[in-house]
């Protein structure tokens, strides 16, 4: 059986592509770091629809809780493998250069970067066996087009998007797609902070988006319809950025 991992899939963004994918037909597993409350309601909300979802707790930043997750989830399921992962788990510690801390550099690093890794470096041999996979990141247009107050947010944003290209080019030929959503202002709690009332003035759309547009982005990229896209980075922002 073909299983989703949703990394960061308790709320926003992660819970609507939990929600995408289980609709699609996928038993999604919800992984999350520390708020087992919310990946419960992502998980009762999926099952509500009809759908089969497990919790997978670990801190993507922390290869030995990655490794000693995916190794007892599969010992678990010996008939079945990750053949979707969405790599969505994603901090922000906003400050201006001249003021950031090494630990809000290392923080944002770790969890942004090295958890793409070590996440998608232990599923990517399962895929490349079966000769299936859909491997789709989150990014940010912060990855794209840079964001003051975001020099590390956009580092690791930035450097996925590389890693996308690079990667899509090295498993394309065992039918294992990579690929990169790139969402501008969507109304999470990630943004709550922010001013949308004067952001979304520059938005030709003229508001933020949904996280549930973004998951309809990630569910197609995740169909045998997109089997023929990989090392792609499409945006999903209003037309801020094109």
């Amino acid at each position: 059986m073909k299983y989703a991992l949703v990394t960061g899939g308790s709320r926003g963004i992660g819970r609507a592509v939990c929600l995408q994918l289980a609709d699609a037909g996928y038993p999604v597993l919800i992984n999350y770091a520390s708020n087992r409350e919310a990946a419960e309601e992502t998980q009762r909300q999926v099952e509500a629809r009809g759908g089969k979802a497990e919790l997978l707790p670990f801190n993507v930043a922390s290869p030995e809780e990655v490794d000693k997750a995916i190794d007892d989830w599969s010992e678990s399921h010996p008939d079945s493998y990750i053949a979707v992962l969405v790599n969505n788990a994603g901090i922000r510690r906003d400050a201006m250069m001249v003021f950031m801390q090494t630990e809000q550099w290392n923080e944002v690093i770790n969890t942004n970067l090295n958890g793409f890794f070590y996440v998608t470096r232990r599923l990517l041999k399962y895929m490349l066996t079966k000769r299936f996979g859909r491997i789709i990141n989150i990014v940010s247009l912060s990855g794209l087009k840079g964001l003051p107050g975001q020099t590390n947010y956009s580092a690791t944003k930035a450097a996925v998007i590389g890693a996308t290209k690079a990667l899509a080019q090295e498993a394309g030929a065992r039918k294992v797609t990579v690929n990169a959503v790139a969402p501008g202002f969507i109304a999470t709690d990630m943004t709550k902070d922010m001013d949308e009332n004067t952001l979304k003035t520059m938005i030709p759309i003229g508001r933020f988006g949904t996280p549930e547009e973004v998951a309809s982005l990630v569910g197609f990229l995740a169909s045998e319809q997109a089997a023929y896209i990989t090392g792609e980075v499409i945006s999903i922002n209003g037309g801020l950025y094109t």
